[in-house]
């Protein structure tokens, strides 16, 4: 029922109700002479007379309006919308205070609170990446109040997506849309937690508005952080802790991953992001299936304005600047200078735009790329592959950590300073911890030792081990530092 005739209608019952209100008091205190024309004394005062009640099939016909869609489909996904809490153990300026409590010097817990909803029924859930970052602890609150370890399957910060398992079988599950199909405009609700339990339990929160937009690119600004492309935007109010709670269509099907917000004030102002499901899904079953996503790799880089401008980056469209030889680019024929205007059924418009279409392409898929040269039109196929560093040789070293050689190709796809390393594929949680390398980091050289390969490293290591310490100079995000490790053997 559209809202227009929904309120029409309601103003007729209003005037019915109204003169069955007026036609009780005329009957009530009727005045009128006894037909002998005696009179006759005024009756007692009575107790108040009951309300009026509506005619019957008029308080069904009210109480049908108010299962709506948006009722209806709160209702069928709300069993499934979890409260994720997390605990996470920090280094701290050591405080007196804390050894007399009996505190570890130097440490601080710190607690954090988001949503979540279950996807399957023996317990897989999936939230924000950024909701269980740095966690040393993480818990589930069912809708029944009922809390539950949880275990991070696995997360991803360039999706902003992370899967995490509890041990509780048969969970209601929230069944899943298509976010390919959406209509700027239609119903769109946010469930979550926003606030976690200041509001008293663990019942799900549920805010309603619209579908504002699709395949926005934000960069910085929002509750989060970080760079989010190709998002659904909503008016739906999203709070903190509303975090990777589910966007809902009215059907009762999720479309998307709540994950941030722009706010100047802290608070929601109605521009509301979320990750639209059909991404969310496919990151899950690469994190499920192998703990990590399948990165897609083209191998070209983009021209850019000179000023940094973002306006600029917005109207500069999509222009090659080069192409490694031997990436799929280059096998599709794309050359330096051409303009990418389409990939797949994607438009184009700006860098942004591209590096949101390679979120959803597949390793293994071949897809249609739409380029200008010299004024003309044409199209190419590109042949999709995996990065560089995930078929590249792998050296396991102290057991827990996995490096690759840093070539050409890995070094213009991490954008990389140094022109030689190893990059960490892979660490464990204990090295992260312990050591302080993390995957990304690319090893430049090992006491005075230049690495210009990861057999480097493990030579290196191996040749320093019990000889004291071991300091391990690396790259991160442009930047270079160093961490000391001592290996008894």
């Amino acid at each position: 029922m559209s809202p227009a005739p929904c309120a029409a209608w309601r103003g007729r019952l209003c005037g019915r109700a109204g003169r069955v209100a007026v036609l009780a008091a005329t009957v009530g205190c009727g005045g009128g002479a006894p037909a002998d024309g005696t009179a006759q004394p005024p009756a007692p005062p009575s107790r108040a007379a009951p309300a009026a009640q509506l005619p019957e099939p008029a308080a069904q016909t009210i109480a049908a309006s108010r299962r709506t869609a948006i009722v209806t489909a709160a209702e069928r996904v709300a069993p499934a919308v979890v409260t994720v809490q997390t605990e996470s153990v920090e280094q701290a300026p050591v405080d007196p205070f804390d050894v007399f409590f009996g505190r570890r010097p130097g440490e601080q817990r710190r607690s954090g609170i988001g949503s979540g909803f279950v996807v399957r029924g023996d317990g897989v859930v999936i939230t924000n990446a950024h909701v269980v970052a740095g966690a040393t602890r993480v818990s589930v609150a069912l809708r029944d109040g009922t809390t539950h370890q949880a275990r991070v399957v696995g997360a991803d910060e360039t999706n902003d997506l992370a899967v995490l398992k509890v041990d509780v079988p048969s969970l209601p599950v929230a069944p899943l849309g298509n976010s390919d199909s959406l209509l700027v405009g239609e119903w769109a609700l946010a469930i979550g937690n926003p606030y976690g339990f200041v509001l008293g339990n663990a019942e799900p929160s549920v805010s309603a508005g619209v579908i504002s937009a699709t395949g926005r690119n934000l960069v910085g600004g929002s509750e989060g952080g970080g760079a989010y492309l190709d998002m659904i935007q909503t008016d739906a109010a999203i709070n903190p802790g509303n975090s990777g709670g589910p966007l809902v269509n009215a059907e009762g099907m999720v479309i998307g991953v709540n994950s941030s917000i722009y706010t100047p004030s802290g608070g929601s102002v109605g521009l509301g992001f979320a990750i639209p499901i059909n991404r969310a899904r496919r990151v899950a079953e690469d994190l499920l299936a192998h703990g990590a996503v399948r990165r897609a790799w083209v191998g070209l880089t983009l021209q850019a304005p000179q000023t940094g401008n973002a306006r600029d980056l917005l109207a500069a469209g999509v222009v090659v600047r080069g192409v490694l030889p031997g990436s799929p680019a280059a096998r599709a024929g794309v050359e330096p200078g051409d303009a990418l205007l389409r990939v797949g059924t994607r438009a184009l418009r700006n860098v942004f735009d591209w590096e949101a279409a390679q979120l959803d392409l597949r390793p293994g898929e071949r897809v249609p790329l739409v380029l200008r040269r010299g004024g003309a039109e044409r199209t190419a196929t590109l042949q999709v592959a995996d990065l560089p560093e995930v078929t590249a040789p792998k050296v396991t070293v102290l057991r827990e950590l996995q490096l690759v050689t840093l070539t050409p190709a890995i070094r213009a796809e991490r954008r990389a300073r140094s022109s030689a390393g190893a990059l960490v594929y892979r660490a464990s949680d204990r090295v992260s911890t312990e050591i302080g390398l993390e995957p990304g980091d690319i090893i430049v050289q090992v006491n005075r030792t230049t690495v210009t390969g990861a057999d480097d490293v493990a030579r290196a290591i191996d040749y320093y081990a019990g000889r004291g310490p071991i300091r391990l100079w690396f790259e991160r995000q442009g930047r270079y530092t160093f961490t000391d490790v001592r290996i008894r053997q």
